[in-house]
């Protein structure tokens, strides 16, 4: 069985570093046997998310349906001020959406976590919120996530890394998510 994995992240910004390492998490998911969807850019320009609202616009319902199919999810931030920025964490908040489903959240699905910041006190400490938000949604953080330093490592618009190490994690966080993924729907 291929599972499918949902990647989350990045920013507005047209092919941010946050993106492209979001794409290379992806690959590695890819390369590992997962069927990959990816909720980056303009597809992360919701609404402020409001529990009272019912009715929610097209691109909400397809995030929403999207990880509610799901077998693992992967988080990308770019930091802002220290943590997950304000378009990462909006677009999370509607996972409030699946609070009453069968599976409530992310309740036992493995999660990627990647931060990408310019500095290393910034990647660490979004990385830290991200992998909390894993924890309130009820997934599971794979062991390895990553804090990419944006001042010292670089990615390219083919999809490459200035770091062989950190794509190598990368694609590594992606394997994780899916080996995991697999592990929980056999």
């Amino acid at each position: 069985m291929t599972v499918s994995i949902v990647g989350i992240g990045g920013s507005t910004r047209p092919d941010s570093q946050s993106g492209r390492a979001l794409r290379l998490v992806l690959a590695g998911a890819e390369q590992a046997g997962a069927k990959v969807s990816a909720i980056t850019g303009a597809d992360l320009e919701l609404p402020f998310y409001d529990p009272s609202i019912a009715e929610r616009p097209a691109a909400a319902a397809s995030m929403i349906e999207l990880l509610r199919a799901a077998d693992g999810v992967v988080f990308v931030s770019p930091g802002y001020h220290g943590t997950v920025s304000g378009l990462v964490k909006n677009a999370l908040d509607y996972i409030e959406e699946l609070r009453t489903d069968e599976r409530p959240y992310l309740d036992g699905r493995a999660i990627g976590c990647v931060a990408v910041a310019a500095g290393w006190q910034a990647s660490v400490n979004t990385l830290n919120a991200l992998r909390s938000i894993a924890h309130a949604t009820r997934g599971w953080p794979t062991p390895l996530g990553a804090a990419v330093n944006s001042i010292e490592v670089g990615f390219d618009a083919s999809g490459g890394c200035t770091d062989d190490r950190v794509a190598a994690n990368l694609a590594m966080i992606g394997a994780q998510v899916t080996e995991f993924a697999t592990r929980r729907t056999a």
